[in-house]
């Protein structure tokens, strides 16, 4: 039960963070004046880290373990569903969003940052939903 009361909290502290980055974050990068903007996101990406590199990795070890070792009862169903989405959630970060922030990281490319806020909502919609299935998962426990 430990695990996945630690997924569910790291979980909706990311589901915060990410509607909060695609909604009001990314979106604002395109009135940032281009000659500024390289610096503006390495210092980005760099703060950015801070805040999210230790809730995600918390998130993935503590769904690992919830896998691994589910409390009685629990959907395997359930579970493997929520772990595919962190699993869509991590290849989305590395294999989209993070060349989008290498490609601005050198210079402003208004594609770039517009594909970055549209890819952003895999993330965005994926993150909402192992929220939600992991609301339910506690629902049942509780229950």
């Amino acid at each position: 039960m430990i695990w996945l009361l630690l997924n569910l909290i790291v979980t909706w502290y990311m589901v915060g963070l990410i509607w909060l980055i695609q909604i009001v974050h990314y979106p604002l990068f395109a009135n940032i004046p281009a000659a500024a903007f390289p610096a503006y996101e390495r210092q980005n990406t760099h703060r950015t880290a801070w805040v999210v590199i230790g809730p995600m990795l918390l998130e993935l070890f503590s769904a690992l373990l919830l896998w691994w070792s589910p409390p009685p009862g629990l959907s395997s169903t359930l579970l493997g569903t929520t772990l595919g989405l962190l699993v869509l959630i991590w290849a989305s970060t590395f294999w989209l969003q993070v060349p989008q922030h290498l490609r601005l990281s050198e210079r402003y490319d208004s594609y770039a940052q517009q594909l970055l806020v549209q890819t952003n909502w895999i993330r965005t919609l994926a993150w909402t939903a192992r929220g939600f299935l992991l609301a339910w998962a506690l629902y049942q426990q509780l229950d």
